[in-house]
């Protein structure tokens, strides 16, 4: 069936195109890619947000949110946000989609507003689910992991392993200082022709990320200051063009984050091939088949030696590397999508 569905955020300055133009979160980065797959899928689909002005980019209809919202939707989607919960009152199935540990949503401005509507709400994974206790109020609670990007599920098998370059891709505020410390005191003497190439900066924060500049920025000028030991600061990078430096890495290195709920840069870098050792806290060890596709390991020292491994034992590498290929690009959003119209009812 073709639905009529809205969703809504309220955070960033952001729309469709911004995807193609420059680095964004991941949270941002998810409604864009759901927004254009239940556009694909034959869905009416218009999202109202804090775009600056209306456009149509891939079937989708961007509005701005100060032009207030529709009565009615087949399916409502809100995002995040305490205060569109209640929105599109008229809507026959409402979702409010989180991306953040739950413990939020206790707050009373948003109990008393889920209390009323009583959404769905959808999780990204089983770790995430568990964040929100069984007595705060919901609708139904559903879990739909993000997809994959199309750009990142297209690599080939490499002819022969890189050399020893590692990744970080994530947010710099998510423990790069800790994975410093590790190259800096046992990868680095290890190997000393490694290199650590940093895609991390504020510029994917938009104006947000100007208010984290002042803890984000010792962390980049340590990074910088680590040049003659092969760290590599690059900055945030469009998704097109990280595709391509994941081509060129070995190893994706990043610790993970209590506030992580999917991490879309550990799924991304195994759809390219490239595995990746984490440490086990909050959904890390969801993302990955370990010792297939990477590590999960246990706290420095493993992480250090587990890293070593996979930027020197080729046979190892490209054992891994293939186990990424074939089981780590499966699940796309289309097929997340899918899922949103499964809660639909449809």
């Amino acid at each position: 069936m073709m639905a009529h569905i809205v969703m809504a955020d309220d955070g960033i300055v952001f729309d469709g195109r911004t995807l193609d133009e420059r680095p964004l979160g991941g949270a941002e980065t998810s409604f864009i890619e759901m927004a254009n797959a239940l556009a694909a899928r034959g869905h009416d689909v218009h999202v109202y947000n804090k775009c600056t002005q209306a456009v149509t980019h891939r079937r989708v209809h961007w509005h701005p949110i100060a032009e207030g919202l529709p009565e009615t939707a087949d399916l409502y989607i809100a995002n995040r946000g305490d205060k569109l919960i209640r929105q599109v009152p008229g809507a026959k199935k409402t979702i409010f989609w989180i991306h953040n540990p739950a413990g939020y949503l206790l707050k009373w401005r948003y109990q008393w507003k889920l209390a009323l509507r009583r959404p769905t709400i959808v999780f990204s994974g089983a770790s995430h689910a568990g964040t929100y206790p069984a007595w705060g109020f919901a609708g139904g609670r559903e879990i739909v992991l993000y997809g994959l990007t199309d750009l990142f599920c297209h690599a080939s098998q490499r002819p022969a392993p890189p050399p020893p370059r590692a990744v970080f891709t994530s947010n710099p505020l998510r423990s790069l200082d800790w994975l410093l410390d590790i190259w800096e005191n046992a990868v680095h003497p290890a190997i000393p022709a490694a290199q650590l190439h940093i895609f991390a900066g504020m510029a994917t924060y938009g104006a947000a990320g100007q208010a984290k500049a002042g803890k984000m920025g010792p962390v980049l000028e340590r990074a910088a200051g680590l040049a003659d030991k092969g760290v590599v600061l690059r900055g945030p990078v469009p998704k097109a063009q990280l595709v391509e430096e994941l081509t060129q890495a070995r190893l994706l290195m990043y610790r993970g984050d209590m506030g992580e709920t999917f991490c879309s840069a550990v799924a991304e870098a195994q759809a390219m091939g490239v595995p990746v050792v984490l440490e086990d806290i909050a959904c890390m060890k969801e993302r990955l088949i370990h010792g297939q596709t990477g590590f999960v390991t246990q706290g420095a020292e493993d992480f250090a030696a587990r890293s070593v491994q996979l930027l020197t034992d080729d046979c190892l590498w490209t054992a891994q590397h293939q186990a990424c290929l074939d089981h780590q690009r499966r699940w796309r959003w289309d097929d997340a999508a899918r899922g949103f119209e499964r809660i639909a009812g449809w």
